[in-house]
């Protein structure tokens, strides 16, 4: 621990922590988000056990922060990181290097400069400030992870490859990835307002990095919980070498754990089985897996709140469990003669659809040629997916309006120093980011967007780019609220895709063009306003907070478009299905087949009256209207399980099917329902020191684990390391001995002949 960390916590009274910890016992049932509002008794801490638990509520003003030392470390891990994530990024199951790599292997390098590097100044800048501070720790950390995941522009890079063999130039691709990447960063000003200074504004997410910061860095603070038990560092350090030795079994030695279809290894050849309990392109009833892939492909079920979770687990059960197999088995869709579960769009002899026989020349669509072809077919789980997408955005919109209409209007009232909250109080004394500041940002980006659709000839007009920001902007803080309190976040990618598949028809490079800056521009900025909540539970002042995350988005696209270039040119295979690696590209399929249905055929040959998928716009109206009829219904009967529902959650939950698949959710909700229901319950304070310290450890193992068996033992001389008998066993060939594997359908087509409908 630092000494400006042990001399400023040293004045926090013991006697307070003991009061607010018998307070926070008191109330660790308190689950409801909605009546969390009113338990804003305890004046000098936040009202909700879950941010007592992982945030201290005191601050040092003198501790450093914007220091040389932190700024070198984290642009050399906003280089490192997103290049590898971007790696894994078209692998599947993939994993993310988050920002936890980042926290845990900083704190030795930086402890190691506090001991070697000479405190001598250069140009007026200190090499070597001091002991290594937590807040430091936390500016490296967000530079670390605010590019992590790869860009979403970079998939339009990489469709425009496999799927229209284009091979755009690089200045075309940096324009992309910069405009688009960095433009929802200018509603940062707007958004905290709304969703950084309230204090019923948790992020969730945000809980386990602070655990882990306050955990590595010795901090106590009031929510630690019983003092009974083994160190949080201990616990850590327990979990993290458990999660690296374990996943050397799903990982590597006996994969069969990972994809733990065991009802499909007993009937292989059974379709209908292996449709219901397989894990691969199934509908996932087999439950198990033993896989922390597996279980965070969506995100740590440790961290999202049980009630979030539970809607999700609804999801699950009534659209894919039991709505899916009801469409399938009675072939609506034409269901039966395409599998169950995949990303991959089909045309009517089931083969995977070839988009190039309804081209042009140009790219375009060409009407005569897809007469002659075939409409487009898409699986069972595929087009449920588009119907939730369609009910989650109007869902958004009228819950927002009839639950947090009164809270917006006051949060548009207040300024920033107005709020109460002991976190927005300690965090008023430092200089706030000037509007200019989120301006200038704005006006670069949008030109380097103009520069990008004008120069290139992307059959993008300006006044569509002016369209998709709106539809971007007006969604950022109903979506936002419902993200910080839940920790789900409701993707506008189908939304902007119906909209410009109406507006530009035939058009699939401007389609990609159009939903990128049309959702990634609100992702974004939810992603800025996370990282400002970061910073406002760590206590980093805000104008530092803005350059790391700028500095280290821009570093970071550039690095990744390097990545993937470079594995475009030197992995054999690269977006096969069955690529050897498993480089089968799972987001570019889903996204190259999202670029076929809005952007080549467009929405009106697919949902329009009387076309094979028009009943899903249905969806539409009954996300518009079960928030209202929920609201009513839960003024009337206060009590019971009604108050947990929250539709847009139910519906944009399960929003990663497919290239995800329902085990992926089950073995999640599972997870969360054990720590986050049982445990919490039963066993609150045992919860609130270790359950975030257990999230961090395991996703640090599994990162470390992966980066090494991959590496190590499958990347050189082609994954022939080691014993060909190891790779070869059982255990790791089983489930790839299955019709669940291999997507197969219920029905053959006809012999000779097509199915679905004679005209189109």
């Amino acid at each position: 621990m630092s000494a400006h960390t042990a001399s400023f916590e040293e004045k926090v009274d013991g006697e307070k922590q003991e009061q607010t910890q018998n307070i926070v016992a008191a109330i660790a049932d308190f689950d409801d988000p909605n009546l969390a509002a009113d338990a804003e008794f305890l004046e000098d801490d936040s009202p909700y056990p879950e941010v007592r638990s992982a945030v201290a509520n005191t601050d040092d003003p003198d501790m450093p922060c914007n220091t040389f030392r932190a700024w070198f470390i984290g642009i050399c891990w906003a280089i490192l990181i997103p290049g590898l994530n971007q790696f894994f990024f078209f692998r599947f199951p993939s994993v993310t290097i988050t920002g936890i790599v980042a926290q845990l292997v900083s704190l030795p390098i930086m402890r190691t400069w506090d001991h070697v590097v000479p405190r001598v100044k250069i140009f007026g800048v200190s090499l070597n400030p001091g002991p290594f501070t937590i807040k430091e720790h936390v500016l490296i950390t967000i530079m670390a992870s605010v590019g992590s995941g790869s860009a979403y522009a970079t998939d339009i890079v990489a469709v425009q490859k496999v799927y229209y063999s284009q091979n755009p130039p690089f200045a075309y691709q940096w324009l992309l990835v910069m405009s688009t990447q960095l433009i929802g960063f200018s509603i940062g000003g707007i958004a905290r307002r709304f969703l950084v200074q309230p204090p019923s504004m948790i992020w969730p997410a945000n809980l386990v990095t602070c655990t882990l910061f306050n955990t590595l860095h010795s901090q106590y603070y009031a929510g630690i919980g019983t003092r009974g038990g083994i160190s949080r560092e201990r616990f850590f350090l327990y979990a993290f070498l458990g999660s690296f030795f374990w996943y050397f079994f799903p990982g590597y030695i006996f994969q069969a754990l990972s994809y733990f279809s065991w009802v499909c290894w007993i009937a292989p050849q059974n379709v209908v089985v292996n449709q219901l309990f397989g894990e691969s392109s199934g509908l996932g009833m087999s439950i198990l897996t033993f896989d922390w892939t597996q279980m965070t492909y969506i995100g740590s079920p440790l961290a999202t709140p049980w009630w979030a979770q539970g809607n999700i687990a609804g999801s699950i059960l009534f659209f894919y469990w039991f709505l899916c197999p009801v469409l399938y088995y009675t072939n609506t869709f034409y269901a039966k003669y395409l599998p169950m579960s995949t990303s991959t769009s089909y045309d009517n002899t089931g083969q995977e659809y070839v988009v190039s026989r309804i081209l042009t020349p140009e790219h375009t669509f060409d009407p005569v040629k897809y007469k002659a072809y075939s409409p487009l077919f898409l699986s069972t789980t595929f087009a449920l997916a588009y119907g939730l997408s369609f009910a989650s955005v109007t869902a958004t919109i009228t819950h927002t309006f009839v639950y947090y209409r009164k809270q917006i209007w006051v949060q548009s009232r207040r300024s920033m120093s107005e709020q109460g909250d002991v976190h927005a109080r300690l965090m008023s004394k430092y200089p706030q980011v000037p509007d200019w500041w989120y301006a200038v940002i704005f006006v670069v980006m949008f030109v380097f967007g103009i520069v990008c659709i004008e120069v290139y000839h992307t059959q993008m007009p300006v006044w569509g780019f002016v369209l998709a920001l709106c539809i971007s902007f007006i969604y950022v803080i109903p979506i936002g609220i419902i993200q910080a309190i839940t920790n789900q976040q409701v993707g506008l990618n189908v939304i902007t895709e119906l909209i410009v598949g109406y507006a530009l028809p035939g058009r699939p490079i401007a389609m990609m063009m159009f939903k990128t800056w049309g959702y990634i521009t609100m992702a974004q900025a939810l992603t800025f306003t996370s990282d400002f909540k970061l910073g406002h539970y760590m206590k980093v002042p805000p104008r530092p907070m803005f350059w790391s995350q700028v500095l280290a988005t821009a570093i970071a696209g550039t690095v990744q478009l390097g990545v993937q270039a470079w594995m475009f040119t030197n992995i054999n295979g690269m977006c096969d299905r069955h690529q050897k690696d498993g480089f089968s590209c799972p987001s570019t399929t889903v996204f190259g087949t999202a670029s076929i249905i809005w952007g080549v055929i467009g929405p009106q040959r697919v949902f329009s009256s009387g076309q094979i998928y028009n009943k899903l716009l249905w969806f539409f109206l009954l996300g518009a209207g079960l928030p209202v009829v929920t609201f009513f219904l839960q003024k009337r009967f206060r009590s019971g399980l009604l108050k947990y529902v929250n539709w847009p959650v139910v519906f944009t939950g399960t929003g990663l099917i497919p290239p995800a698949t329902p085990t992926n959710y089950v073995s999640w909700c599972v997870v969360g329902f054990i720590f986050n229901y049982i445990i919490r319950r039963r066993h609150f304070s045992w919860w609130t020191k270790y359950n975030y310290v257990l999230s961090a450890g395991l996703d640090s193992g599994l990162a470390i684990s992966t980066i090494l068996i991959f590496f190590a033992l499958e990347f050189p001389k082609n994954g022939t390391i080691g014993l060909n008998t190891l790779q070869t066993w059982w255990g790791n060939t089983v489930f790839t001995q299955t019709a669940d594997w291999a997507a197969a359908a219920l029905w053959a087509p006809p012999a000779n002949k097509t199915f679905g409908p004679t005209t189109w």
